[in-house]
Order: structure tokens, then sequence, then C-alpha cells
């Protein structure tokens, strides 16, 4: 009686090339989706830092009677400024944090009085492209709308 050998047996080409392609048909299915939330993600991050930023600006407002003004910026929450007008009752720091970038790596825009609030302030960012305007994640997260 002859013993039979079997030998380990490997995956064929034809075995692999099915493998590939359907990961890469998962890929393209799913890849644009979490994409998407991606961007989803920064635009509603945005806004969050606006309400929360805005929250501090009313703080200081409480504190001081007007808010910081443009050439104070968001730094006012942070430090006592030293410009014109000072604060007569500034009890900050306002935010616990430093003051942070927008989701795409650039400070936030602080206008006191806005444009769009003379009032108030105008705190926004012009989104991904940097640009004013646009659509999905290139358009504008303002503080007034």
């Amino acid at each position: 009686m002859t013993a039979i050998r079997k030998e380990p047996r490997g995956f064929t080409l034809i075995e692999m090339l099915v493998v590939i392609i359907v990961l890469g048909l998962l890929a393209a299915l799913v890849g644009p989706r979490i994409l998407g939330r991606v961007s989803e993600a920064k635009s509603a991050t945005a806004r969050t830092q606006i309400e929360l930023l805005g929250l501090a600006l009313d703080n200081y407002r409480l504190d001081n009677g007007s808010y910081p003004t443009t050439e104070q910026g968001l730094a006012a929450l942070q430090e006592k400024p030293m410009r014109e007008p000072l604060p007569l009752t500034w009890r900050g720091p306002y935010l616990k944090k430093a003051i942070p970038l927008d989701p795409w790596g650039r400070p936030y825009l602080y206008k006191s009085p806005g444009e769009h609030t003379p009032t108030g302030y105008d705190l926004f960012t012009l989104g991904r492209d940097g640009q004013p305007g646009g659509e999905d994640e290139d358009a504008d997260i303002t503080s007034w709308k």
C-alpha cells in the first residue's frame, strides 16, 4: 500500500483576482459614503465651535458691557485686552482651552461690531476652500444664520 501524499494547496490566480475585484467594489461603494460623513462632521464641528465661542463672547459682554472689538479679537477671551477700550471688569479667561482653529486649520474670523449684526459681532469660517460662498464643505458657516 502506497501512502497518498497531500500537498498544501494555495490560492489560484483566478481566486486572488476575484477577491481583489470584490474588495475594489466594496471600496468604491463604501468609500464615498465615509468621506461624505467626514465633511459633514467638519461642518458640524465648526457650527458647534462657533456656538461655544458665542457663549464665551456673551459672558465677556455681560462682564464688560460690550463685545471685544475687532482689533482685540477672540484673544480677549483668553487674556485681558491691552487695547482700547480696556475692559473694566474682565473676569476671564472665558475659555478653558486655547481658541480653536476651524476644522480646516484656519482661525475663525471675528468682527465687532458686525456687518450682519451691527449691535453684536460676526463670527464665521469660510469653509474648506477659504473663499466666501460655496456649497457643501466649501460653504461659509456663520454665527448669524
